[in-house]
């Protein structure tokens, strides 16, 4: 449960340990009656979703008033989780299926997380907004996850002596990516998350970063 969370962040306050551990019973009650995560993965919602999430937070630190607009976030991730440990960073949690978005806007509700806003739409449908980073878990062969990310990205990085990242986009991935990023056309930063998490689900499973 939580404790493989604990295992690897050692920071968190006692809102935020709380914030999750609402987390597993609130995403068990909606479940069940809007199906998001899979029936087998919801008793490992700990590992597979909440801290596969947070590997963005292991390998970013994101300063204060950073903008970043969650593609195609399902139930929530990586969006809520990094939401939980940026309390001061703004998270836009978007996804083209309206049912989704009504369990993030519950578990918004139930942990008082002031930092999420929600958007039932298309990623493409975003105009005159621009955002310091997009993140997806999944959603989309990187190419189009690219094409989809520029026209959102701010071109230039918040001033800030924390982050020597530019916008981009981060992704989460898995399997053998090289064929998917020869046909991207982008020359990622990649990290491989065994390193980050020594747990044999994060075998095979990738960070990618596409600077702006």
């Amino acid at each position: 449960m939580i404790e493989i969370i604990q295992k690897y962040f050692s920071d968190f306050n006692a809102k935020q340990l709380e914030q999750l551990q609402q987390l597993g019973p609130l995403y068990k009650e909606w479940n069940e009656k809007i199906n998001v995560i899979s029936r087998k993965d919801i008793d490992s919602l700990y590992e597979k979703h909440i801290l596969h999430s947070l590997s963005i937070a292991a390998a970013f630190s994101f300063p204060d008033n950073t903008e970043i607009v969650d593609l195609g976030t399902g139930g929530g991730f990586p969006g809520v989780p990094l939401a939980i440990f940026f309390p001061n960073v703004k998270f836009h949690l978007v996804d083209s299926i309206a049912k989704k978005l009504k369990i993030v806007d519950a578990v918004v509700g139930a942990t008082g997380l002031t930092n999420i806003t929600t958007q039932h739409s298309r990623i493409e449908a975003i105009k005159n907004r621009k955002f310091d980073f997009v993140v997806s878990r999944a959603v989309a062969p990187l190419k189009d996850l690219w094409n989809w990310s520029k026209p959102l990205l701010r071109t230039k990085a918040l001033k800030n002596e924390e982050t020597e990242f530019l916008p981009g986009l981060i992704c989460l991935k898995g399997g053998d990516l090289a064929s998917e990023i020869h046909y991207s056309g982008t020359k990622p930063r990649m990290m491989e998350l065994y390193d980050l998490f020594k747990e044999d689900y994060f075998k095979e499973k990738y960070l990618l970063y596409v600077s702006r």
